[in-house]
């Protein structure tokens, strides 16, 4: 994506830490195991481990490479259905093309998010195009899983498209962190993913020794997972890495810090900020469906089957090979 600092822009600043904050400590760091997601593209499981009740609204979420694919090398999804939440697909770099039943689909990349609705149920393709699969190149994402309560679960499915360029930007007390807003807010600033579940999700920027401290909603839960780099989380300052994930307590105010000394590769912090207000209500996960019940669930699978979710459309989206 394109390279953005808080030293070459005149942006926003959060507030800093006030009296009577009550900063959030560290309730579990997780670090999340590797394996392959689609057609065989590489991705880091970010939620394993972590309870479905410390991560309500959330589901899943996937951060996807960062891997630089040889020529042939990049894969996608094939066509596959969904039910009961919703998906975002964060691109940071590559490219990813979508196209969904509901008539949804555009290009991902330099810092575009898609959020979909899948609602009472979709299929939908997400594969790189053909020129990146022929000439290869850096692949980095995130998909995350947005549970839907159950008065929306057969809502009509949505799908939205944010430019990264239509990402809310706003900089630390000290300058030292860009935050790029995909949803929700922050001290007041928000951004412009429209959600049915209501939550918080950014992408921050953390450049050496500095420090990000940013105002939290008491009522969300609130996580924070490392993309890349190395630094601390919380009140009582708990080490933690690319690849880890921070699940934290009550309270109205996250910190975190980037450690003065970083990996050449990879010159700052790179966090993902989660935040929801959770739904409390039963959860049934099976594979690309996520509901209230078995029964529900069942329903799915057989609602799928039977082409009740949507049908492929005429001249399809596909993915490509160099076979």
């Amino acid at each position: 994506m394109p390279a953005v600092t808080a030293d070459t822009l005149t942006l926003p600043r959060i507030a800093g830490a006030g009296l009577g904050d009550s900063e959030r400590k560290v309730r579990q760091i997780t670090t999340g195991p590797k394996g392959f997601e689609g057609e065989g593209f590489p991705v880091v499981r970010a939620f394993a481990g972590v309870s479905t009740r410390d991560l309500d609204p959330f589901i899943h979420m996937d951060q996807m490479g960062e891997v630089d694919y040889a020529p042939g090398e990049p894969k996608g999804t094939p066509w596959h259905p969904h039910r009961g939440f919703e998906t975002v697909t964060y691109m940071i770099d590559g490219t990813f093309q979508h196209q969904d039943s509901h008539g949804g689909g555009g290009v991902i990349n330099d810092g575009a998010t898609q959020w979909m609705t899948a609602g009472s149920g979709i299929l939908h393709i997400e594969t790189p195009p053909e020129e990146l699969v022929v000439s290869g190149g850096v692949f980095h994402g995130l998909q995350l899983w947005v549970n839907l309560p159950a008065k929306d679960k057969f809502s009509a499915p949505r799908y939205q498209a944010i430019e990264g360029s239509e990402s809310t930007l706003v900089t630390s007390a000290d300058g030292g962190a860009l935050v790029r807003l995909i949803a929700g807010s922050i001290d007041g600033h928000g951004g412009p993913g429209a959600t049915h579940t209501p939550i918080t999700m950014a992408h921050a920027t953390v450049q050496p020794g500095a420090q990000l401290s940013l105002p939290w909603q008491p009522e969300y839960n609130a996580l924070v997972y490392v993309m890349s780099g190395k630094g601390t989380v919380g009140a009582e300052k708990r080490p933690i890495h690319g690849g880890q994930l921070a699940v934290f307590g009550p309270g109205d105010r996250i910190t975190l810090e980037a450690d003065a000394g970083q990996d050449s590769n990879r010159p700052a912090f790179e966090v993902v900020l989660l935040g929801g207000r959770p739904i409390g209500e039963p959860v049934a996960h099976y594979g690309p469906f996520v509901m209230n019940t078995r029964e529900e669930l069942q329903q799915a699978i057989e609602d799928f089957q039977a082409g009740r979710l949507g049908v492929i459309p005429e001249n399809a989206l596909m993915p490509h090979t160099m076979n």
